[in-house]
């Protein structure tokens, strides 16, 4: 069976790093599997760019374009919005290449055009790591759920026109899938129920597969040794923050941290420090009296391993998320997650057994969390030892590509 994997990008993003180890695992089954990607960044020969030559500066261009039509919208809030309108057929280069079973991924950023994916000959599985596929081209509604019946007069653009660019983008997108047949997954449960609750994709079957992980590299490297390897210090509890671009999106939350500092100092909670990352510093300073290392955005695998490995909690303070990567690396290795209850977070982190889940969004009952986790030795032991053994029996790259394997077989025939 030949398979073909669809991302946006080759590297950068979750929905980048679970298909590109969807694609290594699949490898390593011996499975006929290549990466079709709109902006390529390794060397492999199996990873073809859509644009051929011009892989990056073409990519980049089109990235550009997609994103005109929001200029309309000033008032619009500084969140992703996929218009999907660059009229590339990607769909010949896909028919090309003849593969048995199409694999999409996250595929805006102009990447190819929402209509084009009438013209792909071999069946199609789609899995969906935000909800773009189903709204007017938000890719995280927040509390909008315009996309359960049809989008217009969008809260994300700052519009009240009932025919703004949103329902223009769901009437198209209607239109298609009318026609589409495919096979949707989801990594969470959470994304599974807002995919049946939405007018576009209520009548489609969805499966739920979690995103995998390479569990054996993905492991602890030891707490003490990870500390000297950075530069950390050694008789301070650590408590690890961070998302991609954690500046930039609001959605990860970086505006509680503040309040909550604060919170911590009130309550006279020694002993600890800060590890953040995904930020554009790279720093030391204090606030509320606590110390915060600012590590900057961290492109090697084996730097955030050892992050994961020197931390006592990692910490995710997100609105709203899917299945995310910080929570499966850190419960992976070892380091128990505290976070609002939101999204897919649930499926990974579970409360008071490998991890702290609080009420969003309150950030004392975060700071409860932190406490909760800190204060007692053995309780830790049994946190951390939950948190890997639950890694292992449900998000392994092996046993997620083998499921993957299976629905192939089942579409394709």
């Amino acid at each position: 069976m030949k398979i073909l994997l669809l991302n946006s990008l080759e590297a950068r993003g979750g929905a980048a790093k679970a298909s590109q180890r969807l694609f290594q695992s699949l490898l390593l089954k011996g499975a006929d599997v290549k990466f079709l990607t709109g902006y390529k960044t390794s060397q492999d020969t199996r990873v073809i760019p859509s644009y051929g030559l011009l892989n990056g500066l073409l990519s980049q261009g089109m990235s550009f374009v997609d994103k005109l039509p929001l200029l309309m919208f000033p008032n619009r809030k500084k969140i992703i919005f996929s218009p999907s309108i660059i009229p590339v057929k990607l769909s010949k280069l896909i028919n090309k290449l003849s593969p048995d079973i199409v694999h999409l991924n996250w595929i805006t950023r102009g990447f190819i055009k929402i209509e084009d994916l009438l013209n792909i000959k071999a069946p199609i599985v789609w899995t969906l790591h935000d909800s773009w596929a189903f709204t007017g081209g938000c890719h995280l509604p927040s509390e909008c759920t315009k996309y359960k019946e049809s989008c217009g007069a969008c809260p994300e653009l700052g519009s009240d026109n009932e025919k703004d660019l949103s329902n223009w983008i769901w009437q198209r997108k209607a239109k298609t899938y009318k026609k589409l047949r495919l096979q949707i997954v989801t990594p969470s449960k959470w994304l599974s129920n807002c995919v049946k609750a939405s007018s576009l994709f209520y009548n489609y079957d969805v499966k739920i597969i979690p995103n995998g992980l390479d569990i054996s590299l993905y492991r602890s490297l030891g707490r003490e040794l990870s500390k000297q390897r950075l530069g950390l210090s050694g008789s301070k509890k650590l408590v690890l923050l961070g998302a991609m671009g954690l500046d930039r999106d609001f959605n990860k939350g970086l505006q509680f941290l503040k309040d909550l500092l604060r919170i911590i100092s009130k309550r006279s909670i020694d002993n600890i420090e800060f590890i953040i990352i995904g930020t554009k510093k790279r720093e030391k300073r204090i606030c509320e009296g606590i110390q915060l290392n600012f590590f900057g955005t961290i492109r090697n695998e084996l730097d955030m391993i050892s992050l994961y490995s020197s931390a006592d909690i990692t910490l995710l303070l997100s609105l709203q998320e899917n299945l995310p990567y910080l929570c499966m690396e850190s419960l992976s290795c070892g380091t128990p997650v505290v976070a609002f209850d939101v999204g897919g977070v649930s499926d990974m982190v579970k409360h008071a057994e490998n991890g702290y889940l609080a009420k969003p969004f309150e950030l004392e009952e975060i700071v409860n969390g932190i406490s909760w986790i800190l204060e007692g030795e053995e309780r830790y032991i049994e946190l951390s030892n939950n948190a890997r053994i639950n890694c292992e029996s449900n998000f392994s790259s092996e046993l997620i590509s083998s499921r993957y394997l299976d629905l192939y077989k089942e579409v394709v025939s």
